[in-house]
This record gives C-alpha cells, structure tokens and sequence, in this order.
C-alpha cells in the first residue's frame, strides 16, 4: 500500500516563506555534545583508529542499547524492533520528520559512516524539543545479511521468506535468524512506519569521496542516489596440466576472463555517463593453482549511475560483449544478474530546505551533487519524501580505518540539518499552532 504524505508545500512556494523566516532562530546545536556522543559511539568496537561493528555482533547491540538510552533521555519514546532497528518517536502528533542512519560499520570501517547520521539525528531531537522529530538507526544498511534489512523491513517489503534464507556474507555460514535470536530479538515485532504520520525523510552522512573538499566546499546537498546493477560473469572451460597441455589446445577460463575484463576496461567508457563507475570486485580461479589450467573462473561485476537509461546501456554493452566472447570461444561465458537497484532522485522541497539552510549557515560553500553509494534514503524515497545532507571525507575515503571529517565542518552540518528540520516542521504544522 502507498504511504500518504502530509501536505507539505512544493519548492515552488519556498522562497516565500524563505522570505518570511530566513530562519530567524536557528537550531542551535551543542557541538560538545555532538562531538562526544560521536566518539562514545566509536568506542563500541573500536578498531585501530577506526571500528569494527559487525551487524547483530555484541558491539553492534551494546552501541543500539547505548543509543536507544539517549534517545530515551532525550524524551523519545523509543523501541529497538525485531530486525534491530532502534526507533525513537517523539511524543508530538504527526505530521512528523523522520531522520536516520545506520549504527552498523564495515568489517574494519571507519567511525563516521552511518554513525555521523544517527548522532546528528539525536542532536536534532534535542536541539529542537518542542517539535515532531522521529530518529531512527536502520539495521544492516551495510549488508552484512541482506539489502537494506532495517529500511525495507520498516516499510514493509522484507519478508519472512528472504529473512529465512538469509546467511552472513562475510563468513561463518550463520543465518539470520540465529544472528537475531542470538542478539536477543526473536520473537519480537517487527516495526511498520505508519502510513499517516511522516512529512518527509532526512538522512546525513559522510560524502564518502572526494568531490566536496577537492572542490574546498563544506557541504552536498544530494540530488539522486545511483542505481547499482550486479552480475556474475562465469567461465567455463577444461581442467589440465599447465606443463603438458600445449597453448594451441588450452581452454583457459582464467586466460578467457582477463580478455573480457580487458575488453569491458576499453569499451564501457564509451557506454558510460560522465558520472558513472564499474569494477570487477571479485575474480576467482578454479582450482587456483599454479601448475593447473583453471577450468573454471568467475568474476563479479557492478556498474552504477543515476540515469536509468545509461545503466540500460550500459548492461545492453555488457551483454553483448558476453555474446561475442561465448561465441569466439574457446571457453563458454555465462552472463547471471545479481542485483539492479533503481536510482532514486531525491525530493525537490527537502532540498530546497537543505539548500537554504546550508546557503544561511555557509554562504557559497554547497553543492549540489548525486550520492554514488546507496543509503536508506533510497528505500525510504519509495514511501515518502527524502532527502540527503553530505559533508566532506577527508581524502575521500570511506569504509576504511582511516576515514574522517573535519569537527568543524561535522558541526556545520549538523547545525544545517537542525535548521532545515526546523523549517520544516515549522510549515507542517497546523495554521492554529
């Protein structure tokens, strides 16, 4: 069922009650605060410098645990449901806006990914009390079990059936049910976003590449989030003695696998956007010993853009490429689709908001800009209203140890989130309030 949205005036009207506000009492924001909830929320699996935190490990429960407790002392009303999502509601009538993130980290990731966008959604709810805020820390956005688990299961399209055949992708072969009972969260409900209640979805983050600070800007506002098409390329071809077997006979998967990477290197900047990106993310050699010609080799694929029709070019590209190299042999290739996610364009009067309040708190330092790595906000975009805040990583990097944000540049942004969370909940309310 289609979720309904609350009125909330279109971008056209902004630059009336931009006119009329300009934000003339701006959230203010605690930035001690701020910055040590961030820290203590590192400590919960700190790694190195950065912090492993696996979904549904004991450090990924203690941190939800330890964040439900702040959501709670900030007068939320506050559930941790059946696929760990911690959900803080306020206690004001709807319509309400909805901020989120995730709690969970890459295997040795860094402190701000996901973590950056629960901590300023706390940091909202306490800096503006008197307003209809909800804050919620998603499960496995990181995919540690599954695709978004937390986000598609609050609005309603995880079912029991993919729960079931759900196993950790990063080893141990335990499936997902035993990873929440032995979080303690069987038997627990899982939580459903009531259609009536949100105006609109808001979620911050890291930018996770380079664009903002090579162009020494301090803020994104994000216009779209890319769609990620996944393949699986297989080789098929003839086992054998790597002295013996002359090279005019070979039929050598690995030897077949590296002229097609080689191929698709040269041709997909031909097929591709000017944003667009591709990688061979896995290759895998069987048996993957020196002395054998592998007969069998696999290699992973994904491209990602924002335009569905450069992706629908980019696969017909690919497919293709697949076609001649099956059929010049000598070893068989098999084309299977993994995944495709549908890019998601971000909404016009939510950005709108994000834009000014950046352009109040720092004057031409924002851009406009499309996120390359999917987020919750993708899933939540096909329920209501979204939108997304970026600020600048430090080099670029991202699911690293070695991943940070400026603290000046971490409290612009939070500051920016407050003031537009501000606006808008200020033009949802009643006329008589």
């Amino acid at each position: 069922a289609s979720f309904a949205r609350p009125h909330l005036r279109s971008d056209k009207s902004l630059p009336q009650w931009q006119r009329k506000a300009r934000f003339p009492k701006m959230a203010r924001i605690d930035p001690d605060r701020l910055l040590h909830d961030l820290r203590r929320l590192a400590d919960f699996g700190r790694w190195r410098t950065g912090v492993h935190r696996p979904t549904y490990s004991p450090d990924d429960m203690a941190a939800r645990a330890w964040f439900a407790g702040r959501l709670e002392a900030a007068g939320l009303g506050v559930e941790i449901d059946g696929i760990g999502n911690v959900i803080g509601r306020s206690r004001h009538p709807g319509p309400a806006l909805l901020i989120g993130s995730h709690i969970e980290t890459q295997p040795q990731g860094g402190w701000l990914d996901g973590a950056l966008g629960v901590i300023y959604g706390l940091e909202v709810a306490r800096a503006l009390p008197g307003r209809p805020i909800d804050i919620a820390a998603w499960a496995d956005e990181e995919g540690h079990f599954g695709s978004f688990l937390g986000s598609r299961s609050a609005t309603g399209v995880l079912d029991e059936a993919e729960i079931g055949r759900a196993e950790n992708k990063h080893g141990g072969g335990i499936s997902l049910r035993d990873a929440l009972a032995e979080a303690g969260l069987a038997g627990r409900t899982r939580a459903v976003l009531p259609p009536d209640r949100y105006l609109g979805y808001l979620e911050a983050h890291i930018e996770q590449g380079d664009e903002l600070e090579s162009a020494e800007l301090r803020l994104g506002v994000v216009t779209s989030i890319v769609g990620i098409w996944q393949y699986r390329l297989r080789f098929e071809g003839i086992q054998n003695h790597a002295g013996t077997t002359r090279m005019a006979i070979r039929r050598d998967a690995g030897a077949a696998l590296v002229r097609l990477a080689a191929a698709i290197a040269e041709e997909f900047p031909r097929l591709a956007g000017p944003r667009s990106v591709w990688t061979v993310g896995r290759i895998t050699l069987e048996p993957g010993a020196a002395s054998i010609v592998p007969g069998g080799a696999e290699m992973l694929f994904q491209f990602r853009d924002a335009d569905p029709a450069v992706l629908a070019r980019m696969e017909q590209g690919l497919e293709r490429m697949v076609a001649e190299a099956d059929a010049a042999g000598p070893c068989r290739v098999v084309l299977a689709v993994l995944s495709r996610s549908t890019p998601k364009v971000m909404d016009p009067g939510l950005q709108a908001a994000l834009t000014a309040a950046a352009a109040a708190r720092a004057p031409g330092m924002h851009r406009m800009m499309p996120s390359g790595a999917g987020h919750d906000a993708q899933i939540l975009a096909a329920r209501m209203p979204a939108a997304m805040l970026f600020v600048p990583s430090i080099g670029g990097i991202s699911h690293h140890i070695a991943e940070d944000t400026a603290e000046a540049d971490i409290v612009l942004g939070c500051a920016v989130l407050a003031d537009a969370a501000e606006a808008l909940t200020q033009l949802a309310a009643p006329a008589h309030s």
